[in-house]
């Protein structure tokens, strides 16, 4: 017969690793969907993951995860709930993304005789 602690170990490992890969993703509200909002925040389904989304296209990226306690449905203890898996970053590309600009082309060095 199987041990116990040989069958019980490796099982709470794994579900430990399961619980931690979950609480580390964090959903930026500037720029996702509803559905990734309501997969990752907890206790936000998908009405209002929905209104999450109608609020930010009716007033604009949000500048804390505070403010998302305008919109209606979410309450203060939901965003503290939730703090650690908010980004809150701009609503365009971050600039790494961007195309950098050419450089300028060199100008020829002008002649001494001229």
């Amino acid at each position: 017969m199987i041990p116990l602690k040989s069958v019980l170990a490796p099982l709470l490992l794994s579900l430990l690793a399961a619980g931690s890969a979950f609480a580390s993703e964090k959903v930026n509200i500037n720029t996702a969907d509803a559905a990734t909002i309501e997969r990752v925040l907890v206790n936000i389904g998908a009405s209002k993951a929905e209104a999450i989304v109608a609020y930010r296209k009716a007033n604009g990226a949000f500048k804390s995860a505070d403010e998302l306690a305008k919109v209606k449905g979410v309450g203060l203890k939901t965003i503290e709930r939730n703090r650690d898996r908010i980004v809150v970053g701009g609503a365009t590309a971050p600039a790494a993304a961007k195309a950098a600009p050419k450089p300028a082309a060199p100008r020829p060095a002008a002649s001494p005789g001229s």
